[in-house]
């Protein structure tokens, strides 16, 4: 006889290094996301949770759960996903939207763009669909990240106040962090691909802390963060020169930004703030954002961004990246990865990026 699926598994979980937060049931939902920030801030509601989309305005998919589990560390995922009946897994590759070539040619008009144009930036992503043998648990693809990330990075987010699935990722880029008065970001910008050959790893980590165009891009998304964080913030610094960091797939270039709030705010309210960075979407923003929308397949919650926010105002939101939207019958999903465009960069560097970034997620499903 199957066991069944544990009564701990979790409609929405964000684990980090620093701590995890699961949570089940739904006692109410949002799909704007302002409301879901007064009902906290009046002390209606205790936590909201979720996702909030790529594009300003569309809907949210916020969830005030009935029951939450805080826990300090990483979540560590059930035997049940590990080695028990819902280790299962069985996916291939459906489709690519665009092709790889067609990706390369977006790349190439984008650089054109940026020549004749205001428009410094733009970050074009790729999809890749995916389809499933027998429907798929969300949560089991959140533990195989989980078990798969160098910080135990992992998140799910029910979708289902918008008709959707669930979305199911591992990313290590820090839109916003609130705890009490003193605000954190983790931008990430600049991105090169890790090498398992230990020299050439270490000799890709070190190009692209040199990388002139790395640098400029992820100058781009230290600026927008500061200069939206300086009129609700006593104090912000941010170190001049970012640092490296790694996921077991890329290396990026990092910036640890820091600051102290002068006026009470939540961590919803400060991600609705700064979001979308030119990290995921391009500067200036309004006209990186025209163009992704006329160019790419709507990217829904992908390169949105997920967590939570509590009535004290404490929360966090991640930027949702290395993620697939699951459908609701558990039987398709869509990957996503992107990468900053600009006026140096190269078609085919662009594509084998995306490629490399896109490992995270297909790893996952055993692609």
């Amino acid at each position: 006889m199957s066991n069944p699926r544990p009564s701990t598994a979790p409609d929405f979980l964000l684990s980090r290094t620093h701590g995890s937060v699961r949570t089940q049931g739904s006692a109410r939902t949002f799909t704007d996301p302002w409301e879901a920030a007064e009902a906290l801030k009046s002390g209606e509601v205790e936590m909201v949770v979720g996702a909030l989309p790529f594009l300003h305005g569309a809907p949210a998919a916020l969830t005030v759960p009935e029951r939450i589990i805080r826990e300090d560390g990483p979540l560590e995922p059930h035997s049940y996903y590990r080695m028990g009946p819902g280790a299962e897994l069985s996916a291939s590759v459906a489709g690519f939207d665009p092709s790889p070539d067609e990706h390369v040619e977006r790349v190439a008009a984008a650089r054109a763009t940026i020549t004749n144009t205001a428009l410094e930036k733009v970050v074009l992503a790729r999809a890749v669909d995916i389809s499933f043998a027998t429907p798929v648990d969300p949560r089991l693809v959140a533990a195989r990240l989980i078990d798969n990330s160098h910080n135990f990075d992992g998140f799910i987010a029910d979708l289902s106040p918008v008709g959707r699935g669930f979305l199911v990722g591992s990313s290590p880029e820090v839109l916003i962090k609130l705890q009490g008065s003193t605000v954190t970001a983790y931008p990430l910008a600049g991105s090169a691909p890790r090498s398992t050959d230990p020299v050439k790893d270490h000799l890709a980590g070190a190009d692209l802390a040199a990388s002139a165009k790395d640098l400029a891009e992820h100058r781009f998304v230290v600026d927008h963060l500061l200069r939206l964080l300086e009129p609700v913030c006593g104090t912000v610094s941010a170190p001049e020169v970012p640092e490296l960091t790694k996921t077991d797939e890329m290396w990026h270039l990092a910036t640890p930004i820091v600051g102290t709030l002068s006026k009470p705010m939540t961590a919803l309210e400060l991600a609705l703030l700064v979001h979308p960075t030119p990290a995921i979407c391009g500067t200036p923003v309004d006209a990186a954002e025209a163009l992704i929308e006329s160019v790419e397949t709507p990217r829904g919650f992908y390169a949105g961004a997920v967590g939570w926010c509590d009535s004290s105002g404490d929360g966090e939101y991640m930027v949702a990246i290395r993620c697939a939207e699951v459908s609701p019958d558990g039987l398709t999903a869509r990957a996503w990865a992107g990468g900053g465009i600009v006026a140096s960069s190269s078609p085919e560097a662009e594509l084998s990026e995306t490629d490399a970034k896109l490992r995270t997620i297909l790893r996952a499903l055993g692609l």
